[in-house]
């Protein structure tokens, strides 16, 4: 399998359409309803900063396509979020995990996974001690694979 790694900013054009890849496998109609190219081109500068932040609050993780050079296999972004302190967590600090996406032609090869257990140690380091995703039917087991348990909404959460 190939090797996760951190995305870079010359990765962000890929990282986008990875994202587009899961938005459209939630939508109903399966099609983003057009718009996508202005949304990306307009998303891009940012998610290229945000990228090039190796200590802020953000990360995604990927993996490189092993037929298609240039081409990103997997993704798996997330962020920490500081909220009040509380018993169990008096830092406050919250992960979120979102757009875990897999091209279609690179699916069941254990890529999403490998990027996910690359962002629950990032959030490891960094003190993180609740992670919170949504997760699709499709994708519940691998979470709960993972350690996440439902909460009463579509929410799950691993207290680690």
């Amino acid at each position: 399998m190939s090797a996760v790694r951190r995305a870079l900013p010359e990765d962000a054009a890929e990282v986008l359409r990875l994202r587009q890849v899961m938005i459209d496998s939630l939508s109903s109609g399966g099609g983003s309803g057009g718009g996508s190219a202005d949304w990306h081109a307009e998303s891009l500068p940012t998610l290229r900063r945000r990228l090039s932040e190796p200590d802020g609050g953000f990360a995604a993780f990927v993996v490189d396509h092993p037929e298609r050079a240039g081409a990103l296999a997997a993704l798996v972004a997330g962020t920490i979020e500081y909220r009040i302190g509380r018993a169990g967590d008096p830092h406050g600090a919250v992960g979120y995990v979102f757009s875990v996406a897999t091209d279609p032609d690179a699916r069941r090869r254990g890529y999403a996974r490998a990027c996910m257990d690359e962002l629950l140690a990032w959030f490891r380091a960094r003190g993180v001690a609740r992670i919170q995703l949504t997760a699709s039917a499709d994708a519940a087991p691998l979470y709960a694979s993972l350690g996440f348990r439902p909460k009463p909404d579509p929410l799950m959460e691993l207290l680690m």
